[in-house]
């Protein structure tokens, strides 16, 4: 998927809405942030960025559906 933007605040406002913390990530799955951790390490779950580890919102969503 190709996303464009037409100006920085669009892009803020994008990634506000679609980016989650390990935190927000583990409240909609439903798991603790050490079950999100093992998940990341055993490549069942990607995180956007490593360090902090950040998960795009349709990923993560995507993995709810696959675990219930």
């Amino acid at each position: 998927m190709k996303y464009q933007f037409d100006s920085d605040t669009d892009l803020l406002k994008f990634l506000n809405k679609n980016l989650l913390s390990t935190i927000e990530t583990a409240e909609v799955l439903g798991v603790s942030k050490a079950r999100v951790g093992h998940l990341v390490k055993s490549g069942k779950l990607q995180p956007t960025k490593d360090q902090p580890k950040i998960f795009l919102k349709s990923i993560v969503l995507d993995k709810k559906k696959e675990l219930n």
